[in-house]
């Protein structure tokens, strides 16, 4: 108890100075859970991807799009289970700051391989009843103060012209990692629109998404989907909804790599404020301990009173930076503009890694000082003048 009641005294004895190494720790913890929430961002779509499906593209990029005909012989591929398409509308909603997804989507088949789009039954039937209606995020509900049956008119670029959706059915994501701020409608409503007035786009989509069996195995039938339209016009890549997603911060790596190694560089910008402070003490304090050496304290008493102060010091920084965190990522993400990131959440791991950073600094950072006591003779420490 009495050692506890010393450690409590020197841990406050330089008030100012240990209020600004606590305040320290804590920006650096802040801005450490900060780019580890960026970073989750980035990979949200990654995190959400499904082992059983595949995704069907155009073999030279995504921007090209694939016959409707290729469905029916996807469908008969071994180890397929369900095949969907999908259509990236693009389009202007109220302004071009206002980013979402919006797709043209076949409606007979696309939810039954996306059950995270949690749906009511009733508003779904409604949805599926109505050729110019459409399912959005509980995220655009909130954003826009939308509700059913609203008009949602959307300015057409990719699909030149003006469309009106309406409202039908809201779905909630089934977890954190789900996009709950996409936009969904019928493809054949757009294709109506399009035999008409752009004849040469009639019949195309996007992209194929296939829901394999737990047996079938992913890169065997990539393969074999590939191989029906090997040397045809329109040439496939299949891979992995995972892969697939990758591809999409492949152009942004080398940021995603800076940002996620400078969260781990501001782990030894904590250890040296907190190492700096606890050297400091321990130089001030080199006759005190030379007095308790001398009164028989024994190495394990001496560690406790310099690794506790140096664990108080960065466990306050700590907490009060994951503390701050919170509304730190709120505003940030508010701060943003709408849409870049619609998956945006602090994840437990970066909590944990934020303690875990507490801990080890508060180890590490008595490690020096420590030494230096234990090394330093009981005469020539009664002799320092700090």
């Amino acid at each position: 108890m009495e050692l506890l009641r010393l450690l409590l005294r020197n841990a406050l004895r330089h008030k100012l100075r240990s209020v600004l190494t606590v305040l320290g720790v804590s920006i650096a913890v802040m801005a450490f859970a900060l780019l580890r929430t960026v970073v989750t961002a980035w990979h949200a779509g990654v995190d959400a991807s499904a082992a059983n499906r595949l995704i069907t593209r155009h073999a030279i990029s995504f921007v090209f799009p694939l016959p409707l005909a290729y469905k029916n012989r996807i469908e008969q591929v071994p180890g397929v289970e369900r095949v969907t398409y999908a259509v990236w509308f693009s389009g202007v909603y109220i302004d071009k700051n206002q980013f979402f997804a919006r797709l043209a989507v076949d409606s007979e088949t696309f939810f039954d391989l996306y059950p995270e789009f949690v749906i009511d039954k009733e508003q779904f039937e409604a949805f599926r009843r109505e050729r110019n209606a459409c399912v959005i995020g509980i995220d655009l509900v909130r954003r826009y103060n939308l509700k059913i049956g609203d008009i949602m008119n959307v300015e057409g670029d990719a699909f030149p012209g003006q469309w009106e959706f309406v409202v039908r059915a809201i779905y909630r994501p089934r977890d954190q990692t789900v996009d709950p701020a996409n936009m969904l409608f019928h493809y054949n409503y757009v294709q109506e629109r399009v035999r008409q007035e752009m004849p040469q786009r009639s019949g195309l989509v996007g992209w194929y998404i296939e829901r394999i069996s737990k047996s079938a195995n992913p890169a065997d039938v990539s393969e074999a989907v590939d191989g029906l339209f090997e040397n045809s016009h329109a040439e496939t890549k299949t891979e992995t909804e995972r892969a697939f997603q990758q591809n999409f911060l492949s152009s942004a790596s080398a940021v995603i790599t800076a940002m996620n190694v400078m969260s781990f560089v501001i782990i030894g910008i904590i250890l040296l404020v907190v190492g700096n402070t606890m050297i400091m003490s321990a130089r001030e304090r080199t006759h005190e301990y030379a007095v308790l050496k001398a009164l028989g304290f024994s190495w394990p008493q001496l560690f406790f009173l310099i690794a506790g102060e140096s664990f108080i010091l960065s466990l306050a920084g700590s907490a009060l930076g994951l503390l701050v965190t919170f509304p730190a990522v709120q505003g940030f993400r508010s701060a943003l503009p709408k849409g870049w990131f619609p998956i945006f959440y602090i994840k437990p791991e970066t909590i944990v890694f934020g303690c875990a950073a507490g801990l080890f600094v508060g180890l590490a950072a008595s490690i020096i000082p420590m030494r230096r006591i234990l090394n330093t003779r009981i005469v020539e420490g009664l002799r320092h003048v700090g």
